[in-house]
């Protein structure tokens, strides 16, 4: 004799192939998501590669960075983009 009648056990698993479907589409789900960042951050990297600017929607305004970003010091300027700048001869 079986630990449940059969007429109660299709009920269990009945419920164990929904909760295994639902797992299966919370997984699909959790990979689309990250497929799509990786397809994004190739994108970003290769139009870096190719000497694009950066596209605007990643870059945050500095109100909406917080009060550290308005201290945190900008980088020094050393002058060497206007050396460089007429082919990189200089007599």
């Amino acid at each position: 004799m079986p630990a449940l009648p059969l007429d109660e056990a299709g009920r269990y698993v009945a419920a164990a192939y929904v909760v295994f479907v639902a797992l299966l589409l919370v997984y699909v789900a959790i990979m689309a998501a990250k497929l799509q960042r990786i397809d994004r951050e190739l994108g970003d990297l290769a139009d870096l590669a190719e000497g694009k600017p950066a596209r605007a929607r990643d870059e945050v305004p500095v109100q909406a960075a917080g009060p550290a970003a308005r201290l945190a010091p900008e980088p020094a300027d050393t002058g060497r983009e206007a050396e460089d700048v007429g082919g990189g001869v200089h007599r």
